[in-house]
């Protein structure tokens, strides 16, 4: 049963783990730790910015800049021959102009208006990439009064609102106080050998060349050096740079009954020599092929209900899904959310060995580094770690400046994609059992509750493409996780691998029925997809038991298999 060492991740749907859009490929020489001319004119403009308006009637209260610099690289081979070669470099803007004060002001939520305030939130800024003040604080200028005059509009709304609507469930203040950091750090320099690159993307899909039946291969390098800078009104002043690296292997075959059936390697390193070799990833390449081969002829899994073990990749996906985004702040205190956990902080919620810790100041572990890692959020707050499950117990949410009843203040867990509106968001999520068991005395445990409960097998979820869940009032507050390899476990202990099937179920149940965790950890790397976009996250968990799981069957095709077999190697004009 215990396959695979750490893969990484892939894509998926919305609030979820999808493949991580990271990143870079050489080490970064370091240069002089200095504050950039973009970081000097977005104090300049934002100082004159206050001055003038604190002159208005109602002037802001709060102001920030986030300037973010992506300087990307893109190389992409299927089967064999390269199909992009690329690089692209781009600043955008996030201007934060806040009016009336820190208890109400104009970014509360306007009740009953699911559309207030989408196109704030998903609209961004292009900034100049030069260094160039003038043409820096022409933008910062010409934004900031945009957004002056929208957030005017909007805090007479809510004003409004507060008057006209029934009493709202949470009265928190809108906004917290936090401390003003000053941090300038070296922006390391950019480069990556496309030409070598591009050699080794082909090397690693030509294998897949040799099988018909494999219909698509890609591996695809995608390199980014992120830049951001952070100014506020409260005196706040950050310089930060990362550098990382991805490297995504994908293919796909197709069942004779319109099947599609993709498979996923994914390597993250935020350096290169962080990368594997070339034969630890052909290594990979050929596991990949003799799984695609095999799950053409497996056997389809009917609907089920019975115990199941997860991996450490597919628990860490499941923890992500049907917990983290549950224990995200600001979904407590909006009245559109489920709400799952907001009373039950003091509670059980996991069995009493299992804790939960968001520790976003951990850059690497299991020998794996972590893309949930920062140093400062998107709001200009230190990086923390939150305990959120202790021994089985709700302690804590992860919190931006977006205070909610119970927890007035940020633990550093405010994120966006660059350019778009901050809430709370995961980072590095750590699943700890204090009275772990063996791998062997896990599927020990499974083929006693595949007895107990006179079922014909249980089931064993080894490798997942990541996964989604919904959180909402108005839909079933329900999660799926996608897997790509399952085995059928007998009661004999007999493993049969098997396709067809989605990881279903919803949180509070799920959650009851968690019985056991092995004694090794596994890291899904993976970009998470929600309200403020993309965000890179980790989650690490041991492979766990779980008394009783459902599937439900996978999505199929229709379309048959290609009528033409493919081309033969060699022949003329291929």
């Amino acid at each position: 049963m215990k396959r695979k060492s750490w893969r990484a991740a892939a894509p998926a749907l919305w609030c979820l783990v999808v493949g991580i859009w990271m990143l870079a490929a050489t080490s970064p020489a370091r240069c002089a730790t200095t504050a950039s001319a973009v970081l000097t004119a977005m104090e300049a403009e934002l100082n004159r910015t206050m001055t003038v308006l604190n002159a208005q009637p109602q002037p802001p209260y709060f102001l920030s800049y986030m300037i973010t610099e992506i300087d990307k690289t893109d190389v992409t081979a299927e089967f064999g021959a390269l199909t992009k070669n690329e690089s692209d470099r781009d600043r955008l803007l996030r201007v934060d102009l806040r009016v009336g004060d820190y208890a109400l002001d104009n970014s509360h939520e306007i009740r009953g208006d699911a559309m207030s305030g989408m196109l704030d939130r998903f609209s961004y800024v292009k900034m100049p990439l030069e260094d160039d003040a003038d043409a820096m604080r022409g933008v910062l200028w010409f934004q900031s009064d945009r957004a002056y005059k929208r957030a005017l509009q909007k805090l007479a709304t809510v004003k409004t609102q507060v008057q006209v609507k029934v009493a709202e469930e949470d009265r928190s203040p809108d906004f917290s106080r936090d401390e003003a950091v000053s941090s300038v750090e070296e922006i390391p320099s950019f480069a990556i050998d496309r030409a070598a690159w591009a050699a080794k993307l082909r090397r690693y899909t030509e294998p897949f060349t040799k099988y018909g039946e494999i219909y698509r291969a890609e591996a695809n390098l995608t390199a980014v050096r992120e830049v951001r800078w952070f100014a506020s009104s409260e005196g706040a002043r950050i310089q930060t740079a990362h550098i990382s690296c991805k490297l995504a292997i994908s293919a796909a075959t197709k069942a004779e009954d319109g099947m599609e059936l993709p498979l996923i390697e994914s390597f993250f390193s935020f350096t290169a020599e962080g990368m594997p070799d070339d034969a630890t990833v052909l290594a990979r390449v050929d596991e990949m092929i003799r799984n695609l081969l095999a799950l053409r002829t497996a056997p389809v899994v009917d609907p089920y209900t019975g115990p199941a073990i997860l991996s450490g990749r597919a628990s860490s996906v499941f923890f992500h899904e049907i917990f983290g985004h549950r224990v995200e702040g600001h979904r407590q205190r909006s009245e559109d959310e489920g709400q799952t956990f907001r009373k039950m902080v003091g509670k059980e919620v996991l069995p009493v060995s299992f804790s939960v810790i968001f520790d976003p100041t951990i850059t690497r572990l299991a020998g794996t580094d972590l893309a949930g890692s920062y140093r400062f959020d998107d709001e200009g707050v230190r990086s923390r770690p939150v305990t959120v499950v202790e021994k089985g117990i709700l302690r804590n949410f992860l919190m931006s400046r977006k205070p909610i009843e119970g927890f007035p203040v940020s633990n550093g867990h405010g994120r966006c994609q660059a350019g778009l509106v901050p809430v709370s968001r995961q980072s590095n999520l750590i699943v700890q059992v204090d009275r772990p068991v063996t791998n062997a005395a896990l599927k020990k445990m499974l083929i006693e509750r595949i007895k107990r409960d006179s079922k014909a097998y249980g089931l064993f979820f080894d490798d997942i493409v990541g996964g989604f869940t919904m959180t909402g009032r108005t839909i079933p507050n329900a999660f799926n996780v996608v897997p790509t390899l399952v085995y059928r476990i007998f009661p004999d202990g007999r493993e049969e691998l098997v396709r067809g099937v989605d990881l279903i179920g919803t949180p509070l149940t799920a959650f009851s029925r968690i019985a056991a965790g092995d004694d090794e950890i596994a890291v899904f790397n993976g970009t998470c997809g929600a309200e403020s976009g993309g965000v890179p996250t980790s989650c690490i968990s041991p492979a766990i038991l779980v008394d009783q799981i459902e599937v439900q069957k996978k999505e199929k095709s229709q379309e048959r298999l290609p009528l033409l077999p493919a081309p033969e190697r060699g022949t003329p004009g291929r």
